[in-house]
């Protein structure tokens, strides 16, 4: 007998669609029906996201049958990329139309349960719209969660939440943004009205019980004498761990002359020409780098022996509007192929994509398991990926990357502990809404589970800099709140809510130019600052498989206008490709002994 109820409607509409329930389904619906904080660890494809949302979607449509259901916010999906966001709330309409159609040709009764998306790619007559009639789910990132919490207006959309949906949490754990979201969730917890179910979904995380400790904090426990204290590794989370490992037809390509320490142009010929071959063979792929400089350039090349209207890149530097048009597109099935970086790797349904091609080593063995789980990203899929390392040492990572696949090992994560300038800017953000009692916003701060071993002192030398600022030649400045150390009580200064709104969030600012065409004023996307104030009028550049002339360079932008076609140059960003983590070099290593060992005994039965 199922341990999990739904209304018999609802529950007829899934097995009509999806037949019956995957392993972390079944084993998460009752912990999620319980209104137990959740952590659902799976493969991708695995239908974490429906266990989810699907518990949610049966409680609101319950309370419209029964007349209860009210124009106000009770679930937060946080995603940690825009285009999981987006992809979500896209992903919902399908279902919620689907069930809305049941229900009224049952009951008889429309359900008018709404999602929408709230993003920094959000215009702003949107934002508007959805605080004068909030969505019932509230799909949104983690930094436009922190300003949601910090604006009045958010504030009151987000009281009556009741369920915070944290997906591909692993991806913000392991940093500064995951501080900075543990904070916002805390904050969260303490503006609801009732508790705060926590579920959070990971597809790749080690140790799972750090990832569950994350997600739920560090609750204070009151003790006998009336004083709070705070339980190390408390156990309030139902962890649902149906394993990371999944079968997959993933094999390394070389070229047919030896990779040296570089490649060459015949090298590089050669990789290009049988990235067409598999993409050709193949109805829908996605081209993985690790740049975004690297996207553009093998965009170039496909679209020379593809044709542009079947390749086009999708990264970070390119505009809200072209990287949605690229995923439409893709899901429609009108590209063959997607060059993409970072910004599409993380649990996205992008259609039937039959093959995933990864140029060069993704230097985190996590990071391989999630791009090449965008393939055949379904129930039962057979994920299928090829790897093209571009050098000798790359080819040693990529093998000591399969072989940890292969065997099961996972990147151990580590949470930054204590970062007191994403404090700082909590701090401020929190007293820029309400006045605060300083042992009350401490223990605040210490419930989330970074800053758990805050100590008093730490938190109070927090406090001085930011109501004296701090030393300059003119003298001291950058007073951010007042400090009544008397009445021992907290409050912002005047200014300091906008500059919490304007500053928030762990993502470093970038002086990138925005790239804007003439005469439409359409935003194209972004380039470097070097890069814009190196070229000249009259160069042409790529972005966003199109090329554009440059007109003339000024105050942050770089106006250009249609090149109609013209041989490109190809942009460049600073600092953007990713570090190796301990784990893959630690595999890394131990390959090159493994080898060097062999080599050694091979020599010495020669010799013999």
């Amino acid at each position: 007998m199922q341990s999990f109820q739904f209304h018999p409607d609802i529950w007829r509409w899934f097995e009509q669609k999806f037949g019956s329930p995957t392993e972390p389904q079944k084993e998460g619906w009752p912990a999620i029906q319980s209104r137990k904080n959740t952590l659902i660890a799976a493969p991708t494809g695995s239908g974490k996201t429906l266990a989810a949302f699907f518990a949610e979607l049966d409680l609101l449509f319950r309370a419209g049958l029964k007349g209860d259901l009210r124009e106000e916010t009770s679930v937060v999906y946080v995603s940690p990329l825009k285009a999981l966001s987006n992809d979500i709330h896209k992903n919902l309409e399908e279902p919620l139309a689907e069930l809305r159609a049941a229900l009224k040709h049952s009951q008889g009764q429309e359900i008018a349960v709404r999602a929408d998306v709230r993003t920094g790619d959000t215009p702003a007559a949107k934002r508007q719209a959805l605080l004068r009639r909030p969505p019932h789910i509230l799909v949104t990132t983690p930094e436009s969660l922190y300003l949601l919490l910090t604006s009045i207006s958010g504030r009151k959309l987000l009281g009556t939440v009741r369920t915070l949906i944290v997906d591909e949490i692993h991806a913000v754990v392991g940093n500064r943004r995951g501080s900075h979201l543990a904070l916002s969730m805390e904050r969260l917890a303490n503006l609801v009205q009732g508790p705060l179910q926590r579920i959070g979904l990971s597809a790749t995380q080690k140790p799972i019980e750090l990832v569950a400790e994350f997600l739920v904090g560090n609750p204070p426990r009151e003790t006998q004498n009336g004083q709070a204290t705070h339980a190390k590794g408390n156990t309030s989370c139902v962890i649902i761990d149906a394993g990371h490992k999944r079968r997959l037809d993933v094999a390394i390509e070389l070229p047919g002359a030896p990779l040296e320490a570089v490649m060459s142009h015949e090298v590089w010929a050669e990789l290009y020409a049988r990235l067409a071959s598999l993409i050709e063979g193949h109805r829908t792929t996605i081209v993985f780098v690790n740049t975004r400089r690297l996207a553009e350039r093998v965009t170039q090349h496909l679209c020379e022996r593809l044709g542009k209207d079947k390749v086009t890149s999708h990264h970070g530097s390119l505009s809200a509007r072209l990287r949605l048009e690229a995923e439409d597109r893709l899901k429609r099935g009108e590209l063959k192929a997607l060059v993409a970086t970072a910004s599409l790797e993380l649990g996205i349904d992008i259609g039937s994509v039959d093959l995933v091609c990864q140029v060069g080593p993704t230097h985190a063995i996590a990071t391989l398991l999630q791009r090449v789980g965008r393939a055949e990203h379904q129930r039962g899929g057979l994920p299928k990926g090829r790897i093209f390392p571009l050098s000798r040492d790359e080819l040693f990572e990529c093998v000591a990357m399969l072989r940890s696949v292969y065997r099961g090992e996972l990147d151990h994560l580590e949470i930054p502990q204590k970062p007191l300038d994403v404090l700082a800017q909590q701090i401020v953000a929190c007293v820029a809404c309400e006045d605060w009692d300083e042992a009350q916003l401490f223990e605040l701060m210490r419930t989330a589970w970074p800053y758990r071993d805050l100590t008093r002192a730490e938190f109070n030398d927090v406090l001085k800099m930011l109501s004296e600022g701090f030393s300059t030649k003119r003298g001291r400045r950058a007073a951010l709140i007042h400090h009544d150390a008397i009445n021992h009580r907290i409050r912002g200064r005047r200014g300091s809510r906008l500059l919490a709104l304007t500053s928030g969030g762990a993502i470093p600012d970038n002086a990138d130019y925005r790239v804007v065409l003439e005469p439409s004023e359409t935003f194209i996307g972004t380039v470097n600052e070097d890069f814009a104030i190196e070229s000249l009028p009259g160069d042409i550049f790529q972005l966003g498989n199109a090329s554009w002339k440059i007109l003339r360079v000024n105050s942050g932008q770089v106006r250009v206008e249609d090149a109609r076609g013209q041989p490109p140059s190809i942009p460049f960003w600073l600092g953007e490709a990713p570090g190796r983590t301990d784990d893959l070099s630690r595999s890394v290593s131990d390959l090159r002994d493994e080898i060097s060992d062999r080599i050694a005994a091979a020599l010495r039965e020669e010799q013999q």
